[in-house]
């Protein structure tokens, strides 16, 4: 039988590392996979090998990117007087749905939790207090998630940041509680950004 294969199971378990995928989903896209043709299934494999290979995080904002530093960072067209903190890279893509933010955007890619041993460093903050430190970046908008963490994140940020100087705010209610930014509909992002208020 299928699943009895320590290959099969292997790919099932693979695939049971994606967000959201349990067993029969796992299984599913395994038998798919496997019975696509074989060029189908190692253009995709190839796939995944090249963006692992060349999709990397940009050095100053630390969000995905396949060219250093990325598009949004050297936009001349954007403010960059202004920076958006987001949790994870899918945070920045959710409000860039939105079509109405125009600054930069800072990715911690992940959230303050001294129980599992995240702490400032592990999330790289130098690397954004560096960016206020030129004088260039004025405001710093939080926009990490309403978790418990997020919330700590946000006023960790909000201390270090506010210290320097800067405005720092934190972005509206309308993100529902203890859900995702990038869960949000645009028009919720969008309402929410505007109606930011100050840490």
């Amino acid at each position: 039988m299928f699943t009895q294969s320590p290959i099969a199971e292997r790919l099932i378990a693979s695939f049971r590392q994606l967000p959201g995928v349990g067993r029969k989903s796992a299984e599913r896209y395994a038998l798919h996979l496997l019975s696509m043709p074989p060029e189908i299934a190692v253009d995709f494999s190839e796939a995944v090998r090249i963006a692992r290979e060349r999709i990397t995080r940009c050095p100053v904002c630390r969000n995905l990117t396949d060219i250093t530093p990325c598009i949004i960072c050297t936009d001349e067209q954007r403010d960059h007087s202004v920076i958006c903190v987001v949790e994870q890279p899918t945070g920045a893509i959710a409000i860039e749905k939105g079509g109405t933010y125009k600054g930069l955007y800072h990715v911690l890619h992940g959230v303050l939790n001294p129980l599992e041993g995240i702490g400032p460093a592990e999330l790289h903050l130098d690397l954004l207090l560096k960016r206020f430190e030129g004088g260039k970046a004025q405001e710093l908008i939080v926009a990490t998630n309403t978790t418990a963490e997020g919330e700590a994140t946000a006023l960790y940020l909000a201390r270090r940041i506010g210290a320097l100087g800067v405005k720092v705010s934190r972005i509206a209610h309308g993100v529902p509680m203890g859900g995702g930014v990038e869960y949000a509909d645009a028009v919720t992002l969008a309402h929410a950004l505007e109606g930011r208020s100050r840490i």
